[in-house]
């Protein structure tokens, strides 16, 4: 299987590392939101606001609804953000073989990912089996 992916994001991901946050994660729609601190994100576009946050703090929430699952969040130390051709592609596709789906977010130095909270000691070995080094 990991003959199949490029030589170049096997590369990058054998210098990355990765981070299991503690604690599990929502993911919400909400009608408004006052204040952006307590989150771990808050995104907005023209349909509508999402929140990505710590279980502690749904009830505080302005909620429309929420995702039923509970997630673990992996943030990607990547080696060299934004010149990674395949690194995400790579890493998906190794956990759509385990039959897991995920999350993705990017920010300007990181990578992050949602999995299910249930299903994050398989994307950790995952991980691992790929080249990661976990901190």
């Amino acid at each position: 299987m990991i003959s199949a992916y490029s030589k170049e994001a096997m590369e990058v991901i054998s210098k990355s590392t990765f981070e299991i946050h503690k604690g599990n994660f929502v993911y919400a729609k909400v009608n408004s939101i006052s204040s952006i601190d307590e989150h771990f994100l808050v995104t907005r576009d023209a349909d509508e606001i999402t929140v990505v946050t710590s279980e502690k703090n749904v009830a505080a929430l302005d909620l429309i609804e929420r995702n039923k699952d509970d997630y673990r969040l992996i943030a990607l130390n990547v080696s060299v953000p934004f010149y990674s051709v395949g690194f995400l592609a790579t890493i998906s596709d190794a956990l759509a073989n385990k039959g897991m789906n995920i999350l993705v977010v990017s920010t300007y130095s990181k990578d992050y990912l949602l999995v299910k909270a249930d299903l994050v000691k398989i994307a950790e070995g995952t991980l691992l089996m790929l080249g990661f080094k976990q901190l």
